[in-house]
């Protein structure tokens, strides 16, 4: 069981990877699907496996390999204005995870994994961006909030079917 889900945590980091190259750029966010595979994983995993799978995401970008949106990766861009978010996507998991763990329902797990995800990103902005609040949430969170919706509702359908494949 052990070994399955270290490899199920190596593909959820190389599938955020991949999504986050699906981006429409878009001010000092860019807008791209990877927190589709964070909030999947949130709901495959338990929650220190989430965590870990995010984390080896962004360990891979410190590194330097392109997988942040753009084909980008190095501190410069884990550190920048979008960096909360980034660090946001091991809390989103985490967060979703353990309410699952603990038996909410999986819309009300998901959707506290993107608001948690969606305040570290607005304090980060707020900090490294020197933004106030309403600037900070007017670029870093309304622009996303439909497709983020849409994100989680299409996350719960591949829960819900993975998750029969995956846990017979």
């Amino acid at each position: 069981m052990k070994t399955r889900r270290m490899i199920l945590c190596a593909l959820f980091a190389a599938l955020t990877a991949v999504c986050a190259q699906v981006t429409v750029p878009m001010g000092v966010v860019p807008m791209n699907l990877a927190l589709l595979p964070v909030l999947v994983c949130g709901a495959l995993l338990p929650w220190r496996y989430a965590a870990g799978a995010m984390l080896v995401y962004l360990l891979m970008g410190l590194a330097g390999l392109p997988v942040f949106a753009g084909m980008v990766g190095g501190p410069g861009r884990l550190f920048g204005l979008s960096g909360g978010y980034l660090f946001g996507y091991v809390l989103c998991a985490a967060l979703a995870a353990w309410l699952l763990e603990k038996r909410a329902s999986p819309w009300l797990a998901m959707g506290a994994g993107v608001i948690a995800c969606y305040g570290m990103g607005t304090l980060w902005l707020m900090l490294v961006g020197h933004m106030g609040a309403r600037t900070a949430v007017s670029m870093g969170v309304l622009p996303f909030v439909l497709g983020d919706a849409a994100k989680v509702f299409v996350a719960n359908l591949l829960a819900r079917r993975l998750k029969n494949a995956l846990h017979p």
